[in-house]
């Protein structure tokens, strides 16, 4: 029995540092010898203790769940949608603090499902879901399958903590890619329909997390701030955010809000919105609740980043690849402040595997400035009719064949491809050919000037000029620029030509590691590989690309019509050699001006953390990123100490 408390105990502490810490102290391998040990022992005495891991397995299956009421009453939170109303609501908080600011906190609004758990001279006795506030159902089984949620705590008192189960965004795609499930719709719905299961066996397959923020009861003990009550549930091992603001200026909370809305896009799970509360527990006391919500509290939600509308029509696109993508029309909806009426779809294979149909009700996420994606099905209608895969092109009606999930036209000269192609070529990240507008492109394809981006620098003055409302200062600004584009570097060259799957940032690691376009001609699969972030799919593409004969040619030919590859100087200086992340928001400094002054001063400028980044720009605000600095021992510095650094002065 002394083995197995020590094994328990040892077994999870682990767990804690790795799911709730994310800082694993010791291998996979390891873990499982002793969990093997565990299980050898219980299996040999017949004792299971109340907090061993094996009671995580999810093995129990319900008949059905029972209702069960809480110790202490779940509110919900009042909301907000506007600064201005936001602003109001705090100006009454200043009134009925004596005409001064109280402190307060601002916290993520997690968008999952909430979890009260009970735990009782140290053990987790009880899980339930909100409810009615009043009473919830009695969902211990799969709560206990969670690894975040510990099953023994430190206090031994009464105590029911109040958290927000959560599906990560990463875990939805790799449950998702699963061979034989069902997609989920998006990852709210994967957690409720976890939690909300009668077999805890599904609730441990989607790997959920539940991220706790508040003591909604505790017997013996008072607490005198949030704060505080943050800190128990930090000192009893419960996971909490890694977003945690206090402060008593009322601009700074309400601009902190939109750090917060332009993180989210990022963020690894869903927000909507943000929670302000008052810090003082007394002075919560004095402001007390309505029959719905606690006056000290109020919610201000974000625009929405997923809606339903019907889906009326899938049209086929030609792309500059030759892939023919499917493109989703919708019923005009809202979305984050945008009316939407276009969605993506991806290819063919996941239009299928949702089993997306035209005149069904769809869900649709919009994140960040991309165009938005159908998620799901949200119903069916007696309308719903399947979508049909195209058999030849749209645009030029050539026979289409299959590469894998995408379908592609046949024809090389397909007009779109071709037009597309070149659009990408004189693009502001690419060539940078100001005035030679995809339009443009068009007229000089269908008149026969154009057939390919290197027959942009045989343009002569009177093909412009032949074109409707063409005259002679456009021509010659055109003319202009495309003498200017003559001389580029190459990163840029890289990203104009178009090489499947390599976007800007991955151009610009080709160039710094190549130099030339010949060595890059050169580069093997393996030592692709070898760069940050390029997978098998990124690498055999260049490899394939220039194993094409004619896109050696093509280079080939820029040459001779005089486009030259400048060799950008790297800069001397404090941060040679030093590959650098900016992570927060600086307090003086915007981040693009902190980027040039970073390769101004000799280091490269790295948007995510890896073991070969040697130094970390931390602002404020600085989530998950800073975490992985501290974790893998990165050097971590403020804007301070890098403006010291480098010896510059504001």
């Amino acid at each position: 029995m002394d083995r197995m408390h020590e094994l328990v105990k040892l077994l999870n502490e682990y767990s804690y540092q790795y799911y709730t810490l994310d800082n694993p102290t010791v291998a996979d391998v390891e873990y499982d010898r002793l969990y093997d040990e565990l299980l050898a022992l219980e299996k040999a005495t017949g004792v299971v203790l109340d907090d061993s891991p094996t009671q995580r397995v999810g093995d129990k299956s319900l008949k059905k769940f029972n209702t069960v009421k809480h110790l202490g009453r779940l509110y919900s939170l009042d909301k907000c949608q506007t600064k201005e109303a936001l602003s109001e609501w705090l100006d009454k908080l200043v009134k009925l603090n004596g005409n001064k600011m109280p402190l307060c906190s601002l916290e993520y609004k997690f968008d999952g499902l909430t979890i009260n758990m009970l735990y009782k001279e140290g053990k987790l006795v009880r899980a339930a879901t909100r409810g009615n506030g009043i009473e919830g159902e009695d969902v211990t089984e799969q709560v206990k399958t969670i690894r975040c949620v510990p099953l023994s705590i430190g206090y031994l008192g009464t105590v029911e903590v109040q958290g927000e189960g959560i599906m990560r965004l990463s875990e939805l795609e790799k449950y998702n890619k699963k061979e034989g499930v069902v997609p989920l719709k998006n990852a709210r719905n994967g957690v409720a329909g976890a939690i909300r299961n009668l077999d805890p066996k599904v609730t441990a397959e989607r790997k959920l997390e539940v991220i706790c923020y508040n003591v909604n009861y505790i017997e013996d003990r008072e607490f005198a701030s949030g704060k505080e009550m943050i800190d128990f549930l930090k000192e009893n091992k419960f996971k909490i955010s890694d977003y945690y603001l206090l402060t008593d200026d009322k601009n700074q909370l309400i601009e902190s809000l939109d750090n917060i809305q332009e993180k989210r896009p990022k963020l690894d799970f869903l927000i909507d919105g943000a929670v302000i509360k008052v810090n003082d527990t007394a002075l919560r006391e004095v402001l007390g609740f309505t029959e719905k919500f606690p006056r000290w509290a109020m919610a201000f939600k974000f625009p929405a980043e997923e809606v339903t509308t019907t889906l009326l029509d899938v049209i086929w696109q030609v792309s500059r690849t030759g892939k023919i993508n499917p493109i989703a029309i919708l019923d005009p909806v809202d979305l984050a402040g945008v009316t939407v009426s276009r969605a993506t779809l991806s290819n063919y294979s996941e239009i299928k595997r949702k089993d997306i149909k035209i005149n069904s009700r769809v869900f649709i996420r919009r994140s960040n400035d991309v165009i938005p994606e159908i998620t799901g099905i949200a119903e069916h209608t007696d309308k719903s009719v399947d979508v049909v895969a195209p058999v030849v092109c749209p645009a030029c009606g050539s026979k289409v064949e299959w590469n894998g999930v995408f379908v592609k036209c046949t024809n090389k000269n397909c007009a779109p491809a071709v037009i597309s192609a070149m659009s990408h070529f004189v693009s502001r990240d690419a060539m940078d050919i100001e005035g030679l507008s995809e339009k443009t492109l068009e007229a000089l394809y269908n008149e026969k000037k154009l057939s390919h981006f290197i027959d942009i620098y045989s343009l002569k003055e009177e093909d412009l000029l032949a074109l409707e409302n063409f005259k002679e200062k456009k021509t010659n600004n055109i003319l202009n620029a495309i003498e200017q584009s003559r001389n580029t570097t190459l990163d840029k060259l890289i990203f104009a030509i178009g090489i499947p799957n390599i976007g800007k940032k991955a151009a610009k690691q080709l160039a710094d590691k190549y130099k030339t376009m010949d060595a890059l001609m050169r580069a093997t699969k393996e030592d692709l590989l070898t760069l940050d972030d390029f997978g098998e799919i990124m690498a055999q593409g260049v490899v394939d690309y220039w194993s094409d004969e004619k896109h050696v040619e093509d280079i080939k030919t820029l040459i001779e019509r005089g486009v030259t590859i400048s060799t950008k100087e790297v800069a001397s200086g404090p941060l040679e050699g030093k590959k650098v992340v900016l992570t927060g928001s600086l307090p003086h400094l915007k981040r693009s001006q902190a980027k040039d002054l970073i390769e101004q001063n000799g280091g490269e400028s790295f948007d995510s953390i890896s073991k070969s980044i040697n130094l970390v720009i931390a602002g404020e605000d600085a989530g998950s990123k800073l975490a992985k600095a501290q974790k893998l021992g990165i050097e971590i510095i403020d804007e301070a100490r890098f403006l010291e650094l480098i010896g510059y002065q504001l």
